[in-house]
């Protein structure tokens, strides 16, 4: 006689921080999350030209809101609840499009990206160019949320990457407090956390300022990447040390989280190894709530427990919606404790690997994970 396998099911959940390319890869990439019972999803601006404006009227030569997010319903997100689509804060971004883009009620969120400091951040400038022209005040008076990526930009290779500091804990530590203190009032979310001192300052902040986690800084560390270099793994901000993968795990298994939630950052490379560098990013797009339970589990928490299980959902389904004034759907998915395979994402002649299948040294040998969805 088997034991019957863990189950959970679970009201479908919003992906609030992934990415869906263009063209022909978008609706492979919704279908993808769609099956891993996504409801909604927040899709990251930095496509080529960035939704760098709201309307497709507005001027300026970036793709606008208004047409991004219609493609994406076009290709298959319009089974979708929701589609949220940031305003990507360019060099060229002004207060009164900030205005106007909430009063029209367009403009839910817009992400900060450091110049430079990752894929398709070149149109990016400077946190204090948004201080000193008004751009976060307006943000701030229209509730409008900040999504950021928290790092500092420009810093020499030494304090890049250090074992005493990093780009990250420059940021939460010396850069954030200030924005913070200047816009008391302004919504932020501080995306894909990856150190201890980025957790501890998101724990302290007052109630509107929250954070997402990914399912890669949960389960792995740097040493995961540089031991044969498994550059699948390769993401920004970058996997860091023990001692921060378990301040994460601790921060979204807490029984009374209400500020960290799933954000996978899922993003797609036909191509990661380049003669420039390693592209950044990891897919986990399909397999995400799987990883997301294995994440759980290792981090100590009993997915056979109903009430461990409240904890879970709090995380995946509705920490999320409820800091975005989002419905939680009453359709549901189920989790459950049985091995899946894992396959690369084909897309005409190119091809994605999937996270776990990047993580062995042999990509066509069969790669499994501990939970599936049925």
């Amino acid at each position: 006689m088997t034991d019957t396998p863990i189950t959970i099911e679970l009201p479908k959940w919003y992906d609030l921080h992934a990415h869906f390319r263009q063209d022909e890869m978008i609706a492979p990439l919704i279908k993808g999350h769609i099956a891993m019972g996504c409801a909604g999803i927040l899709a990251m601006p930095n496509t080529k030209p960035p939704v760098g404006k709201i309307f497709k009227s507005d001027p300026g030569n970036y793709t606008s809101i208004e047409h991004y997010s219609s493609v994406l319903r076009s290709d298959g997100g319009d089974t979708l609840k929701e589609i949220i689509v940031p305003l990507y804060l360019t060099t060229e971004m002004t207060p009164a499009l900030i205005t106007r883009g909430a009063e029209m009620g367009m403009l839910k969120c817009a992400k900060y990206y450091p110049p430079h400091g990752t894929t398709g951040a070149e149109l990016g400038a400077p946190l204090e160019t948004y201080v000193e022209n008004g751009v976060f005040a307006a943000m701030e008076g229209a509730g409008v949320v900040l999504n950021i990526h928290g790092e500092e930009h420009a810093l020499p290779a030494e304090q890049y990457f250090d074992r005493t500091t990093n780009a990250e804990e420059l940021f939460y530590r010396e850069r954030l407090p200030r924005i913070v203190d200047q816009f008391p009032n302004l919504k932020i979310v501080g995306e894909h956390l990856t150190t201890k001192i980025a957790t501890d300052f998101i724990s302290a902040a007052p109630d509107h300022i929250v954070a997402t986690v990914t399912p890669q800084h949960l389960l792995y560390t740097i040493g995961h990447l540089l031991q044969g270099f498994k550059y699948h793994l390769y993401c920004l901000p970058l996997i860091k040390f023990e001692e921060d993968r378990e301040a994460l795990r601790a921060a979204v298994t807490h029984p009374g989280n209400d500020k960290f939630f799933a954000g996978t950052d899922s993003a797609p490379h036909t191509t990661k190894a380049t003669e420039c560098g390693c592209a950044a990013g990891c897919y986990t797009g399909a397999i995400a709530p799987q990883l997301y339970a294995q994440s759980f589990e290792l981090a100590g928490v009993d997915l056979s427990d109903e009430n461990e299980q409240e904890i879970f959902k709090n995380f995946l389904c509705f920490n999320g919606p409820d800091f975005y004034g989002l419905d939680i759907p009453t359709e549901t998915f189920t989790l459950q404790k049985f091995p899946q395979e894992i396959e690369p994402l084909k897309i005409g002649k190119n091809t994605i690997v999937p996270l776990p299948l990047g993580m062995q040294s042999d990509t066509n040998e069969p790669c499994t994970i501990p939970w599936r969805i049925v």
